[in-house]
């Protein structure tokens, strides 16, 4: 990690950035200190540590690394599964996550996804039936897939990449002014070399002669219909992670921040997605539908989460529920093994599930205001819920 952001730094042009300095310094070294102790002693290493004095970042890190302590200690004496979905909520997200409030926020999600989702298939006519029936044969559509050859890598690569242009153009109206190192970037798929080594899709951050970007795994093209593809663009790219974690690596948030935010990740990459949805990038119905099912794949997910964790639910009762609603699982994620990693980290996929809703809920109504409210959220690297009111 320490040194991917100063790979990043570097390309960002920013190596000659001052160490900190004076209170900064000190509050720093403490939350190092306090870094390497038990949740309770580092809760007292902290507890006389002001803020005052130093800037910004500095401080959403002493307040995030109070915060996500507090959790682990709570964590450390939790027995019952409700509880401990509440505290991996919470530890993931933010204080102010809610379970009740998270997972009606998630139903209203669905339901309006399912709701649009249908509307699109009844417009393009696909027969009438459940809505993950609906996607299946949207899925085996002819027209759909790409070629299992060369050529096919050569097509789906090059929608991506004309994905790409036409998102940059659009980025400044959502985020402001971004590093020319964040608009600079390649999309490939894996190569042979890769794909021997068993490499999957990853994403390349920006280095010293070295463009950031994606590597998209194409290796089974045949399940990535190209309506599929638009909104990974968005996700992967702009304005998704290519815009958060060049930024991100800048500020240099402290790690207890970057363990005590971790869901704002995948949480701003999905919310990244809807900010393409609502500059136009989706117009096609089938891009949108595209988006729909990754949408719902999210908070599928988050519910899901909830169902085990919260209600009690069985883990068939909840694979069928992600059936019926998405038909098809998504390409990197199986619905038996990814419900099975939803199992063992309580909280967390609802918490990802429910950080865009909660971004778009604190964002200006006015479009004329996304930009700043945009610049100021990705500014100081990741954030817990709770910190994104000071910052908007």
């Amino acid at each position: 990690m320490i040194v991917a952001r100063r790979r990043v730094l570097a390309a960002l042009g920013a190596a000659a950035i001052v160490p900190p300095t004076g209170a900064d310094a000190a509050l720093r070294a403490a939350l190092d200190a306090a870094a390497t102790l038990a949740p309770d002693a580092a809760l007292r290493r902290l507890a006389g540590v002001s803020a005052r004095g130093t800037a910004t970042g500095v401080r959403l890190d002493l307040d995030a690394a109070r915060a996500g302590l507090r959790v682990d200690r709570a964590l450390a004496a939790a027995t019952r599964p409700a509880e401990r979905f509440a505290l991996g909520l919470r530890r993931a997200a933010g204080d102010d996550a809610a379970p009740d409030a998270v997972a009606r926020a998630l139903a209203v999600a669905r339901d309006r996804y399912v709701a649009r989702a249908t509307r699109l298939f009844d417009s393009l006519g696909v027969a009438p039936a459940t809505l993950g029936a609906r996607y299946e044969a949207m899925w085996c559509d002819p027209a759909g897939p790409f070629a299992d050859d060369a050529a096919g890598r050569a097509a789906a690569v090059a929608g991506m990449r004309a994905t790409l242009d036409a998102i940059t153009s659009r980025v400044p109206a959502l985020l402001g002014a971004l590093p020319p190192i964040c608009r600079d970037l390649e999309l490939r798929a894996l190569d042979a070399a890769e794909i021997a080594a068993g490499t999957g899709g990853h994403r390349v951050l920006p280095a010293p002669g070295q463009r950031g970007g994606y590597v998209v795994d194409l290796r089974e093209i045949r399940r990535r219909p190209r309506w599929t593809l638009p909104s990974v663009v968005a996700h992967e790219l702009l304005p998704g992670h290519m815009a958060q974690l060049p930024l991100e690596a800048l500020a240099a948030p402290h790690p207890l921040r970057l363990r005590y935010a971790a869901a704002f990740v995948e949480g701003w990459g999905s919310y990244a997605e809807t900010l393409a949805d609502a500059a136009g990038l989706f117009a096609d119905p089938r891009d949108a539908l595209g988006h729909l099912h990754w949408m719902l794949f999210r908070v599928l997910r988050g519910l899901g989460d909830v169902a085990l964790h919260l209600e009690g639910r069985s883990e068939s009762a909840v694979l069928a529920d992600q059936r019926a609603l998405m038909g098809e699982a998504v390409y990197f994620a199986p619905f038996a093994s990814d419900l099975a990693r939803t199992a063992a980290t309580p909280g967390l996929r609802a918490a990802e599930a429910w950080l865009p809703l909660r971004l778009a809920a604190a964002r200006p109504r006015a479009r004329a205001d996304w930009p700043r409210y945009h610049a100021r959220l990705l500014r100081w690297g990741r954030v817990r819920t709770e910190q994104i009111a000071a910052l908007a």
